[in-house]
């Protein structure tokens, strides 16, 4: 058993913990009695199809506005593959693919800001009243 160096995990951790473990079972549950009956299985994919279906439209139309498009459309996938398995294998894509690009982004900020670190070094300006 491995010790926490940080020491036991604070009280409202906890508490989050259980509540979301708690959450996790009602939903389960919800979900399984929802699959039991066709009528309401049909009508709760549906609902998921139209709110996952509408957040990718809205998070495609934002893409090319100021803002977080991109991440709406993502959201929007994930909310499809709670119900979808095709959703969910292009919601893996386009996460994996997301992570990449933003790891790009954080190394070539991080050449960048190394660069403007370092003292230039060769021909120093000559002023124009020295010739």
């Amino acid at each position: 058993m491995s010790e926490n160096p940080a020491g036991p995990p604070s009280a409202p951790k906890r508490v989050g913990a259980a509540l979301g473990r708690a959450a996790g079972s009602a939903a389960r549950g919800t979900r399984e009695a929802i699959r039991r009956n066709p009528t309401v299985d049909t009508v709760y994919r549906t609902s998921v199809g139209i709110v996952g279906g509408g957040t990718v439209a809205l998070g495609v139309v934002l893409i090319p506005l100021p803002g977080p498009g991109s991440l709406i459309a993502l959201g929007g996938l994930g909310i499809l593959a709670t119900e979808f398995h095709g959703a969910k294998k292009v919601s893996v894509a386009a996460n994996s693919a997301a992570k990449k690009a933003f790891d790009a982004a954080r190394e070539a900020r991080a050449r960048k800001k190394a660069a403007a670190a370092q003292p230039r070094t060769g021909p120093t300006p000559t002023s124009s009243a020295s010739l």
